[in-house]
């Protein structure tokens, strides 16, 4: 599947590395970036296997749910998730909340209970509220997909460890990091808060994160 770019990102790295002591030094140091499959199902679907796992594990246990399905691991159809037995998902890796929480993402999708085509035009707001009323679908997973699917540019995912960690690392020389002190962090990369969270979980992991 063709994957997008945002077009708001080489602005985005002049205007943090020019704001922020830490970015200018973690944006040459990153190469790539933000990329979106541009598929909504298959974002949420992924949000929902890598919760609470590393990303080299989730994305092990993609592959083999992804196998499951005859068809493009990069795109994979709501319809085609319902019709798996759930013995088959667990088998593939998945504990038995996350094949409910897939088979449920995937009724909503079926029954159109999702405004997909209306999300483009809805603020980060309005868009996790309708997402958080799926069965396993939390702030982290909804703030994820308007990262990773919507593209937008100034989502600071809170409840994210690796971002937590990133600016405990980056900004506090290790010293563990409240809440309160990572938004403060992260009020000063607005307008452009998603794309210096990218560049945050890059300086722990090199591999690109991806749903």
């Amino acid at each position: 599947m063709r994957t997008a770019s945002p077009d708001y990102w080489e602005e985005a790295c002049k205007h943090l590395a020019k704001r922020d002591r830490v970015m200018r030094k973690l944006i040459p140091q990153g190469e790539g970036r933000l990329q979106s499959r541009g598929d909504a199902f298959t974002t949420l679907a992924r949000s929902i296997v890598g919760q609470q796992i590393s990303v080299k594990a989730a994305q092990a246990v993609w592959d083999r749910f992804a196998a499951l399905v005859d068809g493009d691991p990069m795109r994979v159809v709501p319809g085609a998730v319902g019709a798996i037995e759930p013995a088959r998902m667990r088998e593939a890796g998945l504990s038995a909340r996350k094949v409910e929480y897939l088979l449920d993402l995937a009724r909503h999708f079926e029954a159109g209970t999702v405004h997909v085509r209306q999300w483009q035009q809805m603020d980060d707001e309005a868009i996790i509220e309708e997402l958080v009323a799926i069965r396993g679908i939390g702030r982290w997973t909804a703030e994820m997909f308007l990262i990773f699917h919507l593209m937008r540019p100034n989502v600071l995912p809170l409840d994210d460890v690796g971002l937590i960690k990133g600016i405990s690392v980056n900004y506090f020389s290790g010293e563990p990091v409240s809440r309160a002190e990572a938004r403060e962090v992260g009020d000063a990369w607005a307008p452009f808060r998603s794309v210096a969270t990218w560049y945050i979980w890059r300086s722990l992991d090199p591999l690109p994160v991806a749903y």
